[in-house]
């Protein structure tokens, strides 16, 4: 399944929910429009780069800025460690990674209130297989995650906003932006 097949198939199930939506709860306008709120407070205490630079030449560090990734800008990355250089990922190449993520509804105060993941535990690494969206891996953790790789080597360490459309399947008719914390790494042989 090609990224914009499930792009499309997620709006689907996305107006679906809409429809069905209780009266009491927020319609999608509204949900789109919180989402957009949160990101915005969140990026509001950062400095955002609207460009990726010319030849991926990020600035690195906690201090970096958050780049946006897409026109619609539905992704902000900044870049912590812009790992080796020659160390690109490959089409179908299986890749391992960890990270935190928060839920930008919880940022308050330069702040989170709660995050989940996998960095802090033994094993419980997940995977993909970049660029291909017929595995469950790669489609359960969402086209966002694997965004990076296309500008950043195997070896990078990002912070990166990721709106609902771009999240994890399961999640997208919340609308629920994220900040994810990740590391990629390559299987061990």
């Amino acid at each position: 399944m090609r990224l914009t097949d499930i792009l499309s198939v997620t709006a689907l199930a996305i107006a679906a929910a809409a429809v069905t939506g209780c009266s009491d709860s927020k319609t999608y306008a509204e949900l789109l429009n919180d989402e957009n709120a949160y990101t915005n407070a969140f990026l509001a205490d950062h400095r955002v780069v609207n460009y990726v630079p010319e030849n991926n030449e990020f600035e690195t560090g906690p201090d970096a800025p958050y780049y946006r990734l897409d026109e619609d800008g539905q992704m902000y990355m900044q870049v912590i460690d812009a790992g080796t250089p020659d160390n690109m990922v490959k089409a179908d190449e299986l890749i391992y990674f960890r990270y935190t993520r928060y839920p930008l509804s919880t940022y308050s105060n330069g702040e989170f209130t709660y995050s989940d993941g996998n960095d802090d535990a033994l094993g419980g690494n997940y995977s993909f297989r970049y660029g291909n969206y017929e595995t469950n891996s790669s489609y359960s953790a969402g086209p966002g995650v694997q965004a990076p790789l296309e500008y950043l080597p195997v070896d990078c360490q990002v912070n990166l906003v990721i709106k609902s459309q771009y999240g994890k399947p399961g999640e997208i008719a919340n609308v629920q932006p994220y900040l994810y914390s990740l590391r990629y790494f390559r299987p061990k042989i």
